[in-house]
């Protein structure tokens, strides 16, 4: 497994209390190590620096503030803090940390924050939920104006901590975020990817058994089947590893069908069939000699085709018209596992079908919005719930692409891929995917397992792709090619 689970603001708050009223940890040790070990990051990180401006609020994120102050301030450093909000709000323990800092001889700026080597965002925290105020606002612009590097405690102000949402316009935009106690959600999915920066966590030695109180989400792979697909051994043959039935390249659009049926075979189908256009057989088999096509017209019977297959990914290039219309009805009225992609996602949203229960569809943000009859923008606002609706309203696995992909499944969120290859976000790279995840499930049981596998070979293989292209774009071939099913 990639790491510890993702929580909710909720959560976090609840192994809070479960390390202070079960484990007897002061709240102001967790405080102390917090500010310990975004210290230790920040010199680890950045080399000579000399001075530092720390922007603090009114909750406990400022006592965290107040203590990397203290701390780096003892260390030698020019240190420089800024106080938004009324310190006579402060919690007690934020408070008390505050007193500290003083102590070490540190008093608040009164003048905006002058050209210092880093800006430590201390502003807002986990609780933070609405519109930014004013003041708030006012000193996000300035952290992000100020030309230094940026360290952001816990969270980037102006991010959602449970659905990575925005509060504001233009959040702090981090270079490095230290998280503490559990990681958060809002870190991993939509902009606050990007605002996120790196981001390093510590869980200030809060005993394990405090975890196993607080489920959270799991992070792709959740277990050992999504980490790799299972050895073949040495009598195993094509018949064992899978049939992968693609169905798709209406005219115009055969390369979805390739690069569909390429990531199947790549991750290791012993038998890839196409059913496409027939202009796209010959371009087709001249790409990949391993597939075999089938051309079908309107009224053709392909149940046939169908029933020799194990799982059948139909979407690719598939179009809207009744070319496509007639091929999605006989793939919905059979009893085989389906991954369902792109335009077969945009039928399906026409409410003129009845998908078979457990098929796997994977949606992108529009493709998503429009499955829930939303604006894509409101699908961004909140991930989480938007797979989990999909999924429940569905009875579907749903693999929800983007920044912090999620898989759900039966209403609850099965995982979360905690890291966002922008290399992915690349024309016909859902068409490579679509059928690495049919591929998973042609050699696995469970589809929400091949879902999730699915997912993880093909950011690795995203990865790879990128060495592997030394600087050039990544192109979905390049994906499909360093797909790596046992590696």
């Amino acid at each position: 497994m990639t790491g510890s689970n993702v929580y909710t603001s909720a959560e976090c708050r609840e192994l809070d209390r479960i390390a202070i009223a079960e484990f007897g940890i002061p709240p102001l040790t967790l405080m102390r190590r917090a500010g310990r070990f975004a210290s230790d990051l920040l010199i680890e990180r950045w080399k000579n620096v000399k001075s530092i401006g720390i922007w603090c609020g009114s909750g406990n994120n400022a006592g965290d503030g107040y203590i990397v102050a203290g701390m780096l301030h003892n260390r030698g450093m020019k240190v420089s803090v800024r106080q938004i909000g009324n310190v006579d709000n402060l919690p007690s323990d934020a408070a008390a940390a505050r007193v500290w800092m003083h102590e070490q001889g540190i008093e608040f700026c009164d003048n905006p924050i002058g050209q210092v080597d880093v800006a430590i965002d201390a502003l807002l925290g986990i609780g933070a939920s609405g519109h930014l105020r004013g003041t708030y606002v006012n000193a996000v612009a300035e952290i992000n104006s100020s030309n230094s590097h940026v360290l952001s405690l816990d969270i980037p102000t102006g991010i959602h901590a449970d659905t990575g949402s925005s509060l504001t316009p233009t959040p702090v935009r981090a270079d490095v975020t230290t998280t503490f106690v559990g990681r958060k959600i809002g870190l991993y999915t939509g902009i606050g990817a990007d605002h996120a920066g790196s981001v390093h966590f510590s869980d200030l030695g809060i005993p394990s058994e405090a975890y196993e109180q607080v489920e959270g989400i799991g992070v792709i792979p959740t277990c050992e089947s999504e980490v790799r697909l299972p050895a073949r051994t040495p009598a195993s043959h094509k018949n064992l590893a899978g049939h992968v039935l693609v169905i798709g390249g209406n005219r115009n659009t055969g390369g979805a069908a390739i690069l569909s049926a390429e990531g199947a075979l790549r991750t290791g189908a012993g038998l890839v069939t196409v059913i496409t256009q027939s202009v796209h057989v010959a371009p087709i088999l001249s790409r990949l000699p391993e597939v075999m096509v089938c051309a079908y017209q309107l009224g053709d019977d392909v149940s046939p085709i169908i029933e020799r297959a194990d799982v059948i990914v139909v979407g690719p290039g598939l179009g809207q018209d009744a070319w496509a219309v007639e091929l999605l009805k006989q793939v919905f009225a059979s009893s085989k596992p389906i991954v369902v992609d792109a335009d077969g996602l945009n039928l399906l949203a026409t409410g003129r079908f009845e998908l078979p229960q457990l098929a796997i569809l994977t949606p992108h943000p529009g493709e998503a919005a429009r499955l829930l009859d939303v604006n894509s923008t409101d699908i961004g606002q909140d991930r989480v719930a938007a797979a989990k609706a999909i999924s429940k309203r569905l009875d579907a696995i749903v693999v929800l692409k983007g920044a912090g992909t999620l898989v759900a499944s039966q209403g609850e969120v099965h995982g979360i891929c905690d890291q966002a290859i922008p290399a992915l976000g690349t024309a016909g790279s859902g068409d490579v995917l679509s059928g690495i995840i049919g591929a998973c499930h042609a050699q696995l049981e469970r589809g929400v397992n091949a879902a999730s596998l699915g997912v993880w070979l093909h950011v690795l293989a995203g990865k790879r792709a990128v060495r592997e292209t030394d600087g050039r774009a990544v192109t979905a071939s390049d994906i499909a090619n360093a797909v790596r099913p046992w590696g």
